[in-house]
């Protein structure tokens, strides 16, 4: 497996350009399923996960073709001949589970294996079926598949109330309410931007959705979609991935394509820590006001809350601040194994249940660490520019998935950073 060797070595200055988002584009993929005309996605991120997706797809029967070096996906489902997911492809992530809404509402039968994915907590899909089952399908688990039918072969409009925000069951239920009949409502629906770019990309196949990036979604289901080409939206995490560089090493990036909408708790934050975030033509600014961070406390939330994809990466940041800060988990359970890989490097950290307490130390010191998901594995990156010495940091095969050219880019704004092939 290979490794990631990092030299902490000062301040960082540059721009880095912020790509499409990952979690936007697995969502935005499936909905090729729902028509047979083309759908080309812009703006495409190069990761593991989309080569993966792609996959999936292909083997439906879709065909995908990666254009412009993979910043354009050209995808085509006039044929869609199989309607199982094998668990073979789909142990290898949880969006995978996104495949099941449009292939019902296509065709009214489908078999998708339970997905796999990052070991941070259960993340069952039984909201899923549940708003499958409101919407008239018949679901039995078997064998570890789902195996899905629409009586009469369409799934019917329903009123579907999720009892906590979800945003991959809201993105299932939205893809299948689109070809249902009659009118879907979903209640208490995730809000996060990658529900609204994919709103805005059905629509443009002809879907008719309203109150997206509200907590009510009407989706008036239609006869069928076409095709349409859409631009992903940019990369929210990856964006405040990056906008910790400076905060945690020193110096002034701007990320490009970054936009305060998308980060706006985020970079509340960062400017109570002490940390600059100012909007430019091309993206954001970053700057570290005055010496070390202050401490500040944590709570991730849906969106517009704190994102729990950036807690690791705030953890990396506050192990270094003044003072002593608190993070609240509130999202995925088990989500700080990375804590103890930072405690390797001289992080002072306490964790009980949900809760972590980070004493800030004046610095940190490299030493060998493993990467625990994929979120784990830029947090000790982070860690590791602003250390002593070098860090090695081991199973990086999780960066692969949500990172890409990670290496390039911060090489870009000055880091030491080079990848070990095993």
């Amino acid at each position: 497996m290979d490794s990631i060797l990092v030299k902490g070595n000062g301040p960082l200055n540059g721009v880095i350009p912020i790509a499409g988002a990952k979690n936007a584009c697995l969502t935005l993929m499936p909905a090729t399923l729902l028509s047979e005309e083309p759908l080309t996605l812009t703006n495409a991120p190069r990761l593991s996960d989309i080569a993966t997706m792609t996959q999936l797809l292909q083997s439906l029967g879709a065909e995908v073709a990666s254009m412009q070096n993979g910043l354009v996906l050209a995808m085509s489902s006039h044929k869609v001949y199989n309607h199982t997911a094998d668990y073979e492809i789909v142990r290898k992530f949880r969006a995978s589970i996104l495949v099941l809404g449009p292939l019902l509402a296509r065709d009214g039968h489908a078999i998708v294996s339970l997905p796999g994915g990052c070991a941070i907590g259960a993340r069952p899909v039984d909201l899923h079926l549940k708003a499958f089952e409101a919407m008239g399908a018949e679901l039995e688990l078997r064998d570890g598949y789902v195996h899905a039918k629409a009586p009469g072969g369409r799934l019917r409009g329903a009123i579907i109330e999720f009892p906590f925000v979800s945003v991959g069951a809201t993105e299932n239920a939205l893809l299948a309410a689109t070809l249902a009949k009659g009118t879907t409502v979903i209640k208490n629906a995730a809000r996060e931007p990658e529900i609204v770019d994919l709103a805005v990309c059905l629509r443009r196949m002809g879907a008719q959705i309203d109150g997206e990036g509200t907590s009510t979604i009407t989706i008036q289901g239609v006869d069928r979609l076409g095709g349409a080409t859409h631009p992903v939206v940019t990369d929210r995490i990856e964006l405040g991935t990056y906008m910790l560089l400076p905060a945690i090493c020193g110096g002034e990036v701007e990320c490009l394509g970054g936009k305060m909408s998308l980060v706006g708790a985020f970079a509340e934050k960062l400017d109570a820590a002490g940390v600059s975030v100012v909007e430019t033509e091309r993206g954001l600014k970053v700057t570290r006001k005055n010496g070390r961070v202050n401490a500040v406390d944590v709570v991730t939330e849906p969106f517009p809350g704190f994102p729990t994809d950036l807690q690791a990466q705030m953890m990396a940041l506050l192990c270094t601040a003044d003072g002593t800060s608190v993070l609240e988990e509130k999202i995925f359970e088990n989500r700080f194994m990375h804590a103890p890989e930072l405690v390797r490097m001289g992080a002072k950290i306490d964790v009980h249940g949900g809760h972590a307490t980070v004493t800030g130390v004046e610095k940190l010191r490299g030493a060998r660490v493993m990467a625990t998901d994929l979120r784990a594995s830029v947090s000790l990156i982070l860690a590791g520019l602003a250390a002593e010495g070098e860090t090695v940091v081991s199973r990086v095969y999780h960066l692969d998935r949500g990172y890409e050219r990670v290496e390039e880019k911060l090489r870009g704004v000055g880091a030491q950073i080079e990848r070990i092939s095993a």
